[in-house]
């Protein structure tokens, strides 16, 4: 029988949650945050005992007020940082979130603590304040979202 302190010795890794929603021309949304430079895609960090798929559930609901069930996983990206770093390794889960309808799109209701604004751009049209990881990662989300199928990175490169 294995030990509670087996289990406390193993390594943890941050994890994070996003959703890549679409309007009907195909343009993706991006909220700007209000605690960081750039934008960002509706999401968050995943809690102690909570899942992806929820976590990200969660995060929609709390920051654009979008209470959805979130299509299908379409990347993973796993993240190594230099021993120097004060980031520690990562999981990025991206989820497919579909179109919105004129319908959600009207009930968009962003919390304003934490965002202060959204908006929908092409991904040839990335906000050049974006973060460059997460530029890669949608690139490769929405290819997959265009492959009907979903793959896993490293450091946002198909491995």
């Amino acid at each position: 029988m294995v030990d509670k302190a087996w289990y406390e010795s193993l390594p943890r890794k941050r994890m994070a949650a996003g959703c890549i929603f679409f309007n009907a021309e195909n343009k993706v949304l991006l909220v700007k945050p209000t605690y960081k430079d750039g934008w960002e895609i509706p999401g968050g960090v995943v809690e102690d005992n909570e899942s992806p798929k929820n976590a990200c559930q969660r995060e929609v609901l709390e920051e654009i007020g979008l209470k959805v069930s979130v299509k299908g996983l379409l990347i993973v990206d796993y993240n190594s940082y230099p021993q120097e770093s004060h980031k520690t390794e990562s999981l990025i889960f991206i989820f497919d979130g579909g179109v919105l309808s004129d319908k959600e799109l009207s009930t968009i209701n962003v919390d304003e603590e934490e965002i202060s604004g959204y908006k929908f751009f092409s991904v040839d049209g990335l906000p050049e304040d974006m973060n460059h990881s997460l530029r890669n990662r949608i690139i490769q989300a929405v290819k997959q979202r265009d492959y009907k199928c979903s793959t896993y990175l490293e450091n946002q490169q198909i491995v």
